[in-house]
């Protein structure tokens, strides 16, 4: 599994040639407290790296969802939208976002890994 991280605390599987995955970190999670709400984006919908892709709501607080590649999202976790708990209880399994068909791989380039994440957090 190949996973990158956002400074936005958002993470990309591009394990999948196909589509990759796309969620929130346990840090996200972890500062939102227990999400109550999510806004997913539509299937076919395109997004620029960088720009907002949908919203989650906590009972702290709402914050915004980045798209951390250019691409299009070919599929939303409809589980996630029933039952919001799910980024809470498993934000890198089941409580994944959205599938995007990423437009253009070498904005990965421009991603961190686990060690860089993990640093980005420490220090935060």
């Amino acid at each position: 599994m190949t996973t990158m991280y956002t400074p936005d605390h958002e993470w990309i599987n591009i394990a999948d040639a196909k589509a990759a995955v796309v969620g929130i970190t346990l840090h996200a999670q972890d500062a939102l407290g227990d999400v109550v709400f999510v806004d997913l984006p539509a299937v076919g919908s395109s997004f620029k790296k960088g720009e907002v892709a949908g919203v989650v709501e906590s009972v702290k607080a709402a914050a915004d969802l980045y798209m951390p590649v250019s691409g299009e999202v070919v599929e939303v976790n409809e589980a996630l939208r029933g039952d919001p708990s799910l980024a809470n209880t498993d934000p890198l399994g089941t409580g994944w976002f959205m599938k995007v068909r990423v437009s253009d791989t070498k904005e990965f380039e421009g991603l961190m890994d686990a060690p860089a994440y993990d640093l980005l957090v420490k220090n935060a």
